[in-house]
């Protein structure tokens, strides 16, 4: 999912009482929702791909719904096509990276797109978890949580911690790219700073992959520390 700017923080308003009616059916239905997220780069997948593999949790990664929707022949594709012509496509393929490029860099282009792909990640999640209903512990792997207003979703919240000067690391090393273009993806999202402050769990990423592996065990088995 492409993040959003100009959401406020929900610290005022309906959303709270929304989000604690839903909370009192899920703790009503005995199901754990981790929704976790964090900031690009910051390790997200590498917590979910703990969760899932070593604890055989259920995650749900709305990236991945995100990718489906604008996959060859959907009628997201087909709108981005008609917006920006043959340029960003090689054949019926998209050029995610190509897509990528002009929406960081163009907040207009950023939200038509948001608003194209998010309601279909929300109604992919949404289906996910009226199939699971049944299960005791799923996580929502959500990297916009928080922007896109999703809190209600979990009865709990991690984030996936780093310093900033990690996160610009990391995001510079996997999508080899300039500084500058880090930097502007960084900042097309919520600061962690940010996100900090509205998590339920802080997980630490800042050290080895076994410390991380012991800050996610505690986690999930201490939910209330």
């Amino acid at each position: 999912m492409v993040a959003i700017d100009s959401r406020p923080v929900h610290t005022t308003g309906t959303i709270l009482p929304v989000k604690m009616v839903m909370l009192n059916q899920l703790i009503a239905m005995g199901q754990r929702r981790i929704g976790l997220t964090g900031g690009i780069a910051s390790g997200k997948s590498s917590v979910g791909k703990l969760l899932q593999e070593k604890y055989g949790l259920l995650v749900l990664d709305a990236d991945r719904y995100a990718r489906a929707a604008l996959a060859p022949g959907t009628t997201a594709s087909q709108a981005v096509l008609k917006r920006y012509g043959q340029k960003l496509f090689c054949g019926d393929h998209l050029d995610r990276r190509a897509l990528g490029d002009l929406v960081f860099n163009n907040p207009t282009e950023r939200i038509w797109l948001e608003q194209l792909v998010h309601p279909i990640v929300r109604q992919k999640i949404a289906e996910e978890l009226n199939k699971s209903t049944t299960i005791e512990t799923i996580v929502l792997m959500i990297p916009l949580l928080f922007e896109a207003g999703l809190e209600s979703l979990c009865t709990e919240i991690w984030l996936v911690d780093c310093d900033e000067n990690q996160q610009l690391e990391r995001l510079i090393a996997r999508d080899i790219c300039t500084n500058e273009q880090a930097l502007v993806r960084i900042n097309a999202q919520w600061p962690l700073a940010r996100k900090r402050l509205l998590a339920d769990r802080l997980i630490n990423n800042r050290g080895s992959s076994a410390e991380l592996e012991n800050h996610v065990a505690l986690a999930l088995d201490h939910p209330e520390a």
